[in-house]
């Protein structure tokens, strides 16, 4: 589990986005966002570098990381 702290989300269609171009590198990837804290958590078999990417694709800001 890879936890991000992403800048720009603010709504829905944000959640969305974000989840869409996960999902995209990986369709299987667990994700979970959480607007009010800004976090964004996936369980993924992708490289934490390759779900920053396609975070970043989604015209989001990734701040920081941490793994569990």
């Amino acid at each position: 589990m890879t936890e991000f702290e992403v800048q720009g989300m603010s709504c829905q269609h944000c959640v969305a986005a974000v989840t869409r171009s996960i999902h995209e590198i990986d369709p299987q990837a667990q994700v979970k966002v959480d607007l009010a804290s800004g976090k964004v958590a996936v369980e993924s078999t992708q490289t934490t570098d390759a779900l920053k990417e396609a975070i970043d694709e989604a015209s989001y800001t990734v701040l920081g990381t941490t793994s569990a």
